[in-house]
């Protein structure tokens, strides 16, 4: 038990200092994490498990878009969203364990929601309702980015706000453009 805590058994004065110098840094690093999670803002929390959430969503709706859609943007443009948002949630997690913040398990209501609309169509029709879902979502994850960026309170969670926020604004863009290619009418919302 000793060695695992990284104790060195205690044989003399300069091993007995030693220990009791990793068990004070020790304390004090959980100490200094356990109040690290405490002062971080309910907004903070808060941004953080809805970021994970939403990249859920988004790695479940890519993997349907990969499977169900009809053109090969389509597909890609799932294939991105699965890839990319899997890395920022990755990145999230080890975050939200900083702050305190329990990760979500499965997925939102309203990405069930969508998904059973999804499953019951194909081609174009598939291709159209998820391009549009998925600008729609993108713009509103967007603005919650930068309302992060602007208003959060911990430098790690705005860190990753203004990283995911590039990142959201480049999969916003791409499926504008997929949108355009395909005659696709998007709302201005």
């Amino acid at each position: 038990m000793q060695a695992v805590l990284g104790f060195v058994p205690i044989g003399d004065e300069m091993s007995m200092r030693l220990n009791l110098c990793r068990l004070a840094c020790g304390a004090a690093l959980g100490s200094a994490m356990i109040l690290a999670a405490q002062t971080v803002s309910d907004a903070d929390k808060k941004f953080v498990k809805e970021a994970l959430q939403g990249g859920n969503d988004e790695v479940q709706l890519g993997k349907l878009a990969q499977e169900k859609g009809s053109s090969a943007d389509v597909k890609s443009f799932g294939e991105k969203m699965v890839a990319d948002h899997t890395q920022m949630g990755e990145h999230m997690i080890q975050i939200a364990q900083q702050i305190g913040v329990s990760p979500p398990s499965g997925n939102s209501m309203s990405e069930k929601t969508l998904s059973t609309k999804l499953h019951a169509l194909s081609g174009d029709s598939f291709d159209k309702s998820y391009i549009q879902a998925m600008i729609e979502d993108h713009k509103k994850d967007l603005a919650a980015f930068k309302q992060e960026v602007a208003n959060g309170s911990d430098p790690a969670v705005k860190a990753a706000a203004e990283k995911g926020a590039r990142v959201v604004a480049s999969h916003l863009q791409l499926a504008e453009q997929i949108a355009k290619s395909h005659n696709i009418e998007v709302s201005e919302r």
